[in-house]
């Protein structure tokens, strides 16, 4: 396989509004991540993901737009914009919008000519139904925010889709003049300078509401094929897919070469190992290590030659990786190293989320009022009148909610961590005092000294980019292992993923006295065999002729 510039780059999503507040609002905005370029450019990383900066009314968090080619006031203008992507550039970051195109915002001009009458000519931009013969609602369909996914208009006496909030109205991809419309603005950004697409739920354009198709509809991989040929194809750009429904086979589909459509997928399968079986995200249940080293493996053997992994732990829909997965009080720097380490020695592109890096943890609540996230509030109100403790439900809330991931990013000691200078629109965690970016910049040994160790390796050694992958049994579940091969180098990667002592044997006979340790968070000069590990002890060890 060919390779391109973004197989061998890694990624760092910026949430603008959390990320750095340059004039006292509280609100992150574009000069302020400008001021944080050169953090960016220290830490190693070649791309941002930028969450939407696009004009919006804010009621899904700027993922209801209604300007795709206007810069939300409150981040700033399309000059600061056009700025980023030129001071990215000097820096050799690329700049990746985030394109959501599934929906809008009620208030797009599309939308708003829509709903004035039946034979607008903007009607079938988006889908409406006539209600059922009862009145009610046309079909059963759900939406992701709880509830139907149908909402009435009583201008025209039709229901229209949304799979999101009401305020988001699904796009007809099925109109040509909307693929148009969507194709032409993409081309608009690309002339801007930027390095690609991040697609949000793109698997969900290929909807057929009439059969209750929601993700990949029949048409879905046509359309992408169609994209391909009218605009991704002219530029040498990124393009990764949000695809909640994807399996190993579709992920293939999505991102073989040959096939023309993505450059790879964000796939979700280990997402849903820490619920109970049979209920929802928000019914926890602890997290088997082996389970999600399963998962893994079987997506890095699966699309090895004919397709491309992204490889991520955390995003602004999901809860911080060391609460979540590993253990944010006593263990939190070792187990942020022994995730980072698992996840950046795998094949494919790394994503970083911003604050990850230096180990930022979920912030809990106590009460409803503390609930910014839409999904949380329609959580919490439906898992309250469906009966539900209250305390049963901030628990899932504080484990799962997307809040998380959004409040501000925590940059050093000084008053709101040095987010901003104003009132932070959601409020800066209290343990910024012990985790910022200043006190890890000081510390060879920090979460950050890790990544910035994890990224350099990747650059170096082609070994991660391109090495085959072999899973390694260990015999204990709470120690997950594997192995990267390219020509006659071998390196052996071994996490104990637990917070106790876990002993494991491995089935390899060819340790021998030129062992190298290439990364770890402990201080180990070899492995044995067998033998016991401490909590989170995680480390890459080569054990054949190392790349010189």
């Amino acid at each position: 396989m060919q390779t391109n510039w973004w197989q061998n780059a890694v990624f760092y999503q910026v949430y603008p509004r959390s990320f750095q507040d340059s004039n006292g609002d509280g609100i992150g905005d574009i000069q302020g991540i400008i001021q944080r370029l050169d953090y960016l450019a220290d830490l190693g990383v070649n791309a941002i993901w930028l969450s939407p900066v696009y004009q919006s009314p804010n009621v899904d968090n700027g993922y209801d737009i209604s300007d795709y080619q206007a810069i939300n006031p409150e981040y700033g203008s399309m000059v600061d914009m056009e700025q980023l992507i030129e001071a990215a550039k000097i820096r050799k970051i690329k700049i990746v919008m985030d394109l959501v195109v599934n929906h809008t915002s009620d208030q797009h001009p599309w939308f708003l000519e829509a709903r004035k009458s039946k034979d607008n000519p903007y009607r079938d931009f988006y889908i409406w139904r006539d209600p059922a013969t009862d009145g009610s609602v046309p079909n059963d369909l759900q939406s992701n925010f709880k509830g139907s996914a149908w909402a009435f208009d009583a201008v025209t006496g039709q229901y229209y889709l949304h799979f999101y909030a009401k305020e988001q109205p699904d796009l007809n991809w099925q109109n040509p003049k909307v693929r148009e419309a969507v194709y032409q603005m993409m081309t608009w950004w690309l002339q801007k300078g930027i390095g690609g697409f991040r697609m949000d739920v793109i698997d969900l354009i290929g909807k057929e509401p009439d059969r209750k198709i929601k993700e990949n509809g029949p048409q879905l991989h046509a359309y992408l094929q169609e994209m391909n040929a009218r605009v991704l194809s002219q530029y040498d750009v990124v393009t990764v897919g949000e695809t909640w429904g994807a399996t190993p086979e579709i992920g293939q589909m999505y991102s073989n070469p040959n096939r023309h459509e993505l450059s790879m997928i964000f796939q979700f399968e280990q997402i849903n190992l820490d619920k109970q079986s049979g209920m929802t995200r928000w019914d926890l249940k602890p997290l088997i290590p082996a389970e999600l080293h399963a998962v893994f493996s079987k997506w890095q053997l699966a699309l090895d030659g004919v397709g491309w992994n992204s490889l991520f732990w955390s995003n602004h829909d999901l809860p911080r990786i060391v609460s979540r997965w590993g253990d944010d009080s006593q263990y939190r720097e070792k187990s942020a190293q022994a995730l980072a380490i698992y996840l950046h020695m795998l094949k494919g592109t790394p994503y970083i989320y911003q604050g990850e890096e230096i180990g930022m943890t979920n912030y809990p609540i106590t009460s409803y009022h503390e609930i910014e996230d839409i999904e949380s509030r329609r959580v919490y109100q439906q898992r309250q009148q469906q009966g539900y403790a209250i305390s049963d439900i901030l628990n899932g809330i504080n484990a799962k909610g997307r809040d998380n991931a959004r409040h501000p990013m925590q940059w050093n000691g000084k008053n709101q961590s040095g987010f901003t200078d104003g009132t932070p629109w959601l409020p800066v965690n209290p343990n910024y005092l012990e985790i910022n970016v200043e006190l890890a910049k000081q510390d060879e040994r920090s979460i950050y000294a890790t990544y910035q160790q994890l990224i350099k390796l990747r650059k170096r050694n082609a070994i991660i980019r391109q090495g085959r992958f072999e899973n390694v049994p260990t015999g204990n579940q709470n120690v997950i292992s594997y192995k990267r091969m390219l020509g006659e180098q071998s390196w052996l990667v071994i996490i104990n993923l637990s917070k106790n002592r876990e002993s494991y044997t491995l089935p390899i006979q060819h340790f021998g006295p030129n062992q190298k340790i290439i990364s770890n968070n402990l201080l180990l000069n070899k492995i044995a065999i067998s033998g016991v590990l401490q909590p989170y002890d995680a480390l890459v060890v080569a054990i054949g002729n190392e790349e010189k």
